[in-house]
């Protein structure tokens, strides 16, 4: 009796204890059902730019969901768990497409193509490692894998789950999407949206994969065109000694002033300051007796990939990204190192960040010697991404190549990237004759603004670009008010407007462009281009896409295509 009594007691607690159980593990499932319900529905409603996000605008009925739930409840099992699990996939690229959409306006001021841009990935990650350490760099880049992984297993599981269980309730899954199904063709005839927000009823999955196959296949087609365009060079059957007649016997610059855009010198907080330092450095150059004149040229980058911008100036053609620029790099189209090459100059490139050597410096623009942080005895600290000061830079070019004698004149293009992005710690202007080996710049960047205390706040890093651009400019006039060359020729021009935190959302891609030289002559050349006098382009001044200098500039220093002398 007792045994049983004992017996009876037992069951009777076990009971309690399995229905609690029972109960926890329901409430588990319903909350696991509804996570993965709003994990699908957050990915596909969420904006196109991250940036807009905001709770009005997840506040939607993406036609999709409802679209996919019609179709899995009239499939056959196996076919319906086949289109959840594409569906849950498609869904996170998508997912994956607009964070990237969001990074790439920001960075280039436009939005991913699949096409073109996979190759700029790598670069991204070098690029972080430069400005804000190898290790942030490389444990972002393991985050951002992590994350990639993770939403493209977790949304398909999730889509599988949801429609899982909408094909065991069938009766009230087809209720809840007769009722889905009519709100959303209410919410669309009427138009309704949430005060500042997007129309609650949205097909914005589907126009954004639309919107990137699009985009993937002008990007295929413009590789063809590009091929074809590149195919023929104006000026390839001008002999040369018929090239740059007007610039024989002169050194000639070829200056990028990196992230130096239009926004530096109109309508922006900083630009007064800069505008100051330009002004000041006109009258400086003129008591010198150099003659200047300014424009704007539109860059076909923006924000970032300065190699795009060099090699549209360069070579005549409009490289406006990764495979027009590898494409371009195995054509004949004659780049201007080239044509100084040909013309008798002896072509170099100075690039201060690279730090390994650079294939297509001799294989396409033909350089005769390329420097860079390796090899021109720079002995001090690292500014951020700049591994060089742009001061010292021009004073290594001068003691490497413009103060030897018994030369040929020297056809450049000079680096300047202490504008680059981070923007800080900077250095400043030291006297010429104590830069030494660099050393002397040794406890600089720890007096500096740390990247941490100017990002991401956007009034900070804006101070922080016009002071760097100041740099930069000061840098150039101080070296050429301190070495006056009566033959000495500079073209000085930005290679991209600065990211979107300092320039704003949706500004154009104009870069100024300066001609300075002491040989009135040289200026004369150039008087039918109506350039502005002075080292500031004013809002009014002329505007070139950038491919079109090459040709203009041949032509005004030495005769027209195809003609002998």
């Amino acid at each position: 009796m007792v045994t049983t009594t004992y017996a009876g007691a037992q069951q009777s607690t076990r009971r309690p204890r399995l229905r609690f159980v029972g109960s926890v593990s329901a409430a588990c499932s319903v909350g696991l059902t509804v996570v993965a319900a709003l994990l699908v529905w957050f990915f596909l409603v969420a904006p196109d730019h991250l940036d807009q996000l905001s709770p009005t605008s997840l506040v939607r009925l993406p036609v999709e969901a409802v679209a996919i739930l019609t179709l899995v409840l009239l499939l056959p099992p196996r076919l319906a768990q086949g289109l959840a699990l594409l569906a849950g996939l498609a869904t996170g690229l998508l997912a994956l497409v607009k964070v990237l959409d969001t990074g790439f306006s920001g960075a280039l001021g436009r939005p991913f193509n699949p096409a073109v841009d996979l190759g700029y990935l790598g670069s991204a990650v070098s690029l972080l490692g430069d400005s804000f350490g190898r290790t942030q760099a490389m444990l972002a880049a393991v985050l951002a894998g992590v994350a990639t992984v993770a939403v493209l297993v977790l949304t398909p599981l999730a889509a599988l789950r949801v429609t899982g269980v909408a094909r065991r309730h069938r009766g009230a899954a087809w209720l809840a999407l007769a009722a889905l199904a009519l709100a959303w063709l209410g919410f669309s005839v009427s138009g309704l949206r949430l005060p500042a927000g997007p129309p609650v009823a949205t097909n914005s999955a589907t126009a954004l994969a639309v919107a990137e196959g699009r985009r993937f296949y002008a990007g295929i087609k413009d590789q063809q065109a590009f091929a074809q365009s590149a195919a023929h060079d104006a000026f390839s059957s001008t002999p040369g000694a018929d090239l740059l007649t007007g610039l024989r016997g002169k050194d000639v610059l070829v200056v990028f002033v990196e992230s130096y855009g239009r926004v530096a010198v109109q309508g922006s907080s900083f630009s007064p300051q800069i505008v100051a330092e330009l002004d000041a450095g006109t009258r400086q150059l003129a008591a010198s007796g150099y003659t200047t004149r300014s424009a704007f040229l539109t860059s076909p980058t923006y924000g970032g990939a300065s190699w795009l911008a060099h090699s549209t100036f360069e070579s005549g053609l409009w490289i406006d990204s990764q495979p027009r620029y590898d494409k371009l790099m195995t054509t004949k189209q004659m780049p201007l190192s080239v044509a100084f090459k040909r013309a008798g100059w002896r072509a170099v490139a100075d690039i201060p960040p690279d730090n390994r050597d650079w294939p297509q410096g001799r294989s396409y623009y033909h350089y005769d010697t390329v420097y860079d942080s390796r090899n021109v005895g720079y002995r001090g600290p690292k500014f951020s991404y700049a591994p060089v000061p742009d001061q010292y830079t021009f004073s290594a070019f001068r003691r490497l190549e413009l103060a030897r004698s018994d030369r040929k004149p020297v056809m450049a293009e000079i680096d300047l990237v202490s504008s680059h992005s981070p923007w800080t710690p900077l250095p400043h202007l030291l006297p010429w004759d104590q830069l030494g080996d660099g050393s002397v710049y040794d406890g600089m960047p720890a007096q500096g603004k740390r990247v941490k205390q100017v990002w991401p706040d956007a009034a900070k890093v804006q101070e922080v670009y016009g002071q760097s651009i100041q740099y930069s400019l000061a840098s150039l006039i101080s070296f050429l008010t301190t070495y006056p060359d009566p033959n000495l020729v500079l073209l000085v021009l930005g290679d991209h407007q600065p990211a979107a935190i300092v320039s704003g959302t949706g500004s154009d891609h104009d870069v100024p462009i300066t001609v300075i030289a002491s040989d009135p002559a040289v200026i004369d050349r150039i008087s039918p281009w109506h350039w502005q006098p002075g080292l500031r382009p004013h809002p009014n001044a002329p505007v070139w896409p950038m491919d079109t200098f090459r040709n203009r500039f041949l032509a005004a220093y030495g005769p027209r295509p195809g003609l002998s002398r």
